[in-house]
This record gives C-alpha cells, structure tokens and sequence, in this order.
C-alpha cells in the first residue's frame, strides 16, 4: 500500500475515534445540563431567587451548546467529496460560534429579567437554592476540566469552547451563591437592603456571560476565517520539507486551519535544470514527508526553478 493511501486510511480510523469520544462528551454534556437546568429552575421558583433562575436559563443554552457542537463535530468528521475537496473541519468553527451567539442572547435575558426584578415587590430566598448552586458548581467544573482536556487532546475548537461554557457556569453559580447567601443573610437579620443582592448577582451573572460570550465568539471567528500557523509555529514543516533532498528552498509555506487539521499550501525551489518529470517526483516526496506529521490533512505543492539570486 503506498504511503499517501495508508495516510488516508489511518485518518479515517483517527477520525471515527475522535466523533466517538466528541459524541460521548456531548451525550454528557446534554443530559447533564437538562438536569441542572431543570432542578435549578424548580428550586429557582420555589425558593423564589432571581439568582437560580437565571443560573437555570444559562444551564438551559449549555443543552443547545452541546448539541451545537455534537452537530457541528459530526460534520466534521466527514471526509472531504467533491464540493469540500478540503473536507468539512470548519463545521466546528461555525459550532463554536453559534454556541457563542447563544451564550450571548442567554446573557442578554439574564441580565434583562435581572433589571426587572429591582423594581418588583422582593422577599428572601429560600435555603435550598443555597444547595443547588454548590452541587452546580462542583457538577459544572467537573465537565469543564472533562471537555477541556478532551478538547486539548482531539485540537477541536468547538470542545473547547464548549468546555468554557461550563466554567462560565461555574462563575455564575458562584455569583448566585453569594447572592442568595447574601439575600438570605438580609432576611434572617432584616437587613432589608440585602434582598437585592438576589437580583444583583443575576445582573452579574449576565455581565460574565456576555462577557465570555464575546470573546469565544471573536476567538471562533478568527479560527473560521481562513487563520494561517505564524512562522514560529511551522517550524517542524519547514524542517521536514528541507530535509528532502534536492529541495533547494521554501519559496512560500502557509499552513491553514481547517477546525482540528490544517491545509498546507507551498511553494518550492528545486535545480532549474531538472525535467518536468524529476521536478514532480520531489515534490511528490515533500508532500508525503509533510503528510506524516500530525494534524496534516492535506498538501499542495506548486515546482519553482531555483534562483539563488531571490530569498523568497
């Protein structure tokens, strides 16, 4: 079997492991966030928290997250056909970003209903909503370093993106936890004034989410939009393709993001005196050298005559 075949093959079997471990995150993720959200909005009404049932509505769009990102990995892992000859690894880009334009909205009707609540008749919390936010918060960091570390593992945008979902989450439990506590503190001791801080850590709850929102959503963006590796990242490419002889020099390397794998476009210079033939059979060994390096799904190589008087 030749080597660009055995590449292709092991791809593929690469790629059928990685959805599977993706889906079972996203699996995770899913049925866990439709139980947080749901305790924490009937503990939310009962006990009356402004705090939980905002924290309830942020665990909700964990759910579209996840499956956002269980969609766009499954696109993903198809193989490239005949209108993506470069194959589909930007579905999780485009993952990544709706899972940030839902975070986004979610933020903007947390800190909405928030605002609402300061100018509605307030009374204190009740306990149980002080429980249900310490179990969120352990809950939710416990998937966060799960999906993060599987992201970091399987290079998938989207995972990550997905992962700081989860710590926002964290974050915002962590506010209403001290809202509550706060508001609940108030009402035992008829502080009147610490009712609001319910309310309040609803409003700051949405800040950290719009706030979060944003950058992951900037983050995605710049990943989709054709981002290429910076030279000090494509040094181990430059290093494979001089290594093969009768390379001359790298006349241009632009190593493009495609989600989790990259396109490597190159130009190089080989003996002007070479046949066409001679030329092409080089060029064939720098693209199977650079298609046995991680992350490398594909290569073109455009022949250029050596001209030791030009650099690039």
């Amino acid at each position: 079997m030749a080597p660009l075949d055995k590449k292709v093959g092991k791809l593929a079997m690469e790629n059928k492991q990685r959805f599977r471990q993706a889906k079972i995150a996203a699996i995770i993720g899913i049925v866990g966030n439709m139980a947080l959200a749901a305790v924490k909005a009937v503990v939310g009404v009962w006990s009356q928290s402004q705090a939980l049932i905002a924290d309830a509505a942020h665990s909700a769009s964990d759910v579209a997250g996840s499956f956002a990102v269980w969609v766009g990995l499954r696109a993903a892992a198809r193989p490239p056909d005949e209108d993506h000859p470069y194959g589909h690894g930007k579905a999780e880009s485009i993952a990544a970003i709706i899972v940030a334009v839902l975070l986004f909205l979610v933020g903007l009707e947390i800190g909405r209903s928030a605002l609402m609540s300061f100018f509605a008749p307030l009374s204190p919390p009740g306990v149980a909503a002080v429980y249900v936010l310490l179990l969120s918060i352990v809950v939710k960091e416990a998937m966060f370093r799960y999906k993060y570390r599987l992201g970091q593992k399987l290079n998938s945008d989207a995972l990550i993106v997905n992962a700081y979902e989860h710590r926002s989450d964290v974050f915002s439990s962590l506010a209403a936890l001290i809202g509550v506590g706060a508001a609940i503190f108030g009402g035992k001791w008829e502080i009147g004034w610490l009712v609001y801080a319910d309310p309040l850590a609803g409003l700051f709850v949405a800040i950290l989410v719009l706030k979060m929102a944003w950058e992951l959503g900037r983050q995605s963006i710049h990943m989709a939009i054709d981002h290429v590796l910076h030279e000090e990242e494509t040094g181990y490419l430059r290093e494979a393709v001089l290594s093969v002889p009768d390379v001359r020099q790298i006349n241009e390397l632009y190593a493009r993001e495609h989600g989790h794998y990259v396109i490597v476009d190159l130009k190089i210079a080989v003996d002007p005196l070479l046949t066409v033939e001679e030329g092409h059979r080089i060029g064939k060994k720098v693209k199977e050298k650079l298609m046995t390096l991680p992350r490398v799904r594909n290569v073109m190589v455009h022949i250029n005559p050596y001209d030791p008087e030009k650099t690039t």
